[in-house]
């Protein structure tokens, strides 16, 4: 059963949060304080095997800051990966912003609305499971890619473009890190460039939990099948760089670059801009917003002769 960490101090609230929880299968341990909810993450980390997988933060706490906490988790290595939910009544501008940099996976404000707190809650997991499954593959595989000097690949559906994510990592250094950004942009790719979903529509399916079904659907219907995902691979002595196109009609990407407090109440919308911070070196949309460039430098070793410059530089 999936265990969920409440860290509430308002009675009401961790009540009504702890019913809902439960109706919807979840295992809920509860703390109505910072220190609590510290010795309880403590006590049973990730790794454990039965430890928690997310974990549901309120922002004011009597003994310490929730924003604290948030940094605390994040801080330790056996529980960075762990996704944390702010919940505050506080809805001011500012401390969403802090608190998505501090690194909360979404930012909810009272009074909760109980179907937005589960349709953010399952995207965490799921995101997290997914994230532990492609961290595994690439761990478990082998590095015969790296090898590989250039390529062009296609996926159609999200498994996919999970398994390409995974495959195209280990020709990239420092695969673990890559595989995210990856999955992430090919996603992108597949469900809002080829299969033509927008972002309000998602948020929509998400909520109403509709959006596996209707990706199903337009994966069956004529006028998306056929639509593919290309990825060109090239790589140079100084980087390589990763090419992705769909075959969609392009989206006005700028305002997903960032982390934005103004999404930080939906259940989505993380994705590009978590890939373009902490996954690649740079990263840049061409043209209609189809096509994204992604480069990685190679690192240096001690003894390596200088790297000839190539005659086009990566972008």
């Amino acid at each position: 059963m999936t265990r969920i960490l409440l860290i509430e101090d308002d009675p009401f609230v961790r009540d009504l949060l702890q019913l809902a929880l439960r109706g919807c299968g979840y295992e809920v341990v509860e703390a109505a304080t910072a220190a609590e909810g510290w010795r309880q993450l403590q006590a049973q980390p990730p790794r454990a095997g039965a430890g928690f997988e997310a974990v549901l933060l309120d922002r004011q706490l009597p003994d310490l800051d929730g924003i604290e906490l948030l940094r605390r988790i994040k801080g330790d290595p056996a529980l960075c990966g762990l996704p944390v939910i702010i919940e505050s009544s506080v809805a001011d501008t500012d401390m969403v912003r802090v608190g998505l940099q501090a690194g909360a996976y979404y930012y909810l404000t009272k009074p909760l609305q109980l179907p937005l707190v589960m349709a953010v809650l399952q995207a965490a997991i799921t995101q997290r499971r997914e994230t532990e499954q492609v961290q595994a593959a690439v761990r478990n595989a082998g590095q015969a890619l790296h090898m590989l000097g250039e390529g062009t690949f296609h996926c159609r559906t999200l498994e996919e473009a999970r398994e390409l994510a995974q495959a195209l990592a280990l020709a990239c250094p420092n695969p673990a890190r890559v595989v995210l950004g990856l999955h992430e942009l090919l996603i992108n790719a597949v469900e809002h460039g080829n299969l033509g979903i927008g972002y309000a529509e998602k948020t929509e399916l998400l909520l109403e939990g509709r959006w596996h079904d209707e990706i199903a659907r337009r994966l069956a219907d004529a006028a998306w099948s056929q639509r593919r995902v290309t990825v060109q691979l090239a790589r140079t002595p100084a980087a390589l760089t990763l090419t992705v196109q769909d075959q969609g009609a392009g989206f006005d990407w700028q305002p997903y670059l960032d982390l934005s407090p103004e999404r930080a109440f939906d259940p989505h919308g993380r994705g590009i801009a978590m890939a373009r911070m902490g996954c690649f070196d740079a990263m840049e949309y061409l043209g209609n917003g189809n096509t994204v460039r992604v480069t990685l430098q190679r690192p240096a070793c001690a003894n390596d002769e200088p790297a000839p410059r190539p005659e086009r530089a990566a972008v």
